[in-house]
């Protein structure tokens, strides 16, 4: 039978979700909670890596086993395993045809950012910081020419193995409330350090680093070059994965 599970997590303490030789993931961690609990080595599939640092709400991943779970008790017990800054929010039956990563057709970020000239120790964990003054009306601005299909080129890490660099941004909002700016964005797939560097170009504009165009001269020439640096990690959030199309 094939399982699916939601799960939520603070990035802060790993080296992303994907399993790796010299470093501790949030994969990892799960793994050897559900070997324990099913008493058979299982390999968990997710929607998406997420980067060292990186949090997710709404993570998706799925898993095979042998036998029907009681899916209450399986999410429990796998959670009295696994460290406070990682757990499973549900666990519950799939199609045998589903895939965590391939069946999914939306994904939502969240950035957080808050704009002061001092540290918040009760923040830095799940915020940037960045520096006053900043023009959110030119951010907002800038950000309308995302939304569509385009080559997200200008707009991926070095490092990236990815063959297409084509995608769908569905929606794009910038929140303010009090000192914090969140950014929102819902699309199908984004590529390696997407939305950091989205981020960080459009505070470059908000700063006046950068013209309101820099966006549209990005997506138009594929040059990374012309956009701003690549936002902290701390920042961003993996709030969830969708699987049926939106009407």
């Amino acid at each position: 039978m094939r399982y699916a599970m939601v799960v939520e997590y603070d990035g802060t303490n790993y080296a992303g979700w994907q399993r790796q030789k010299n470093a501790v993931s949030v994969q990892q961690k799960i793994e050897e909670a559900l070997e324990i609990v099913l008493g058979v080595k299982t390999i968990i599939y997710a929607s998406g890596r997420t980067d060292s640092g990186v949090h997710a709400e709404g993570q998706v991943a799925h898993f095979e086993c042998e036998k029907e779970l009681n899916t209450r008790r399986t999410t429990y017990s796998i959670n009295s395993l696994l460290p406070s800054d990682i757990k499973l929010q549900n666990i519950f039956s799939v199609a045998p045809d589903f895939h965590a990563q391939y069946s999914a057709k939306r994904k939502t970020y969240v950035y957080r950012s808050y704009v002061n000239e001092c540290p918040s120790p009760l923040k830095d964990r799940f915020y940037a910081r960045i520096l006053p003054p900043v023009d959110v009306e030119k951010m907002k601005r800038a950000s309308k020419a995302l939304v569509g299909k385009h080559d997200f080129k200008a707009f991926c890490s070095t490092g990236s193995s990815i063959q297409s660099t084509v995608r769908e941004i569905y929606e794009f909002n910038i929140l303010e409330r009090d000192d914090e700016i969140i950014f929102e964005i819902t699309g199908n797939g984004f590529l390696y350090n997407m939305v950091r560097i989205i981020v960080g170009t459009l505070y470059f504009i908000g700063k006046g680093k950068l013209p309101e165009t820099a966006i549209e001269e990005m997506l138009s020439t594929g040059k990374r070059k012309l956009g701003g640096k690549t936002y902290p990690a701390c920042g961003l959030c993996l709030k969830k994965v969708e699987y049926i199309d939106a009407d």
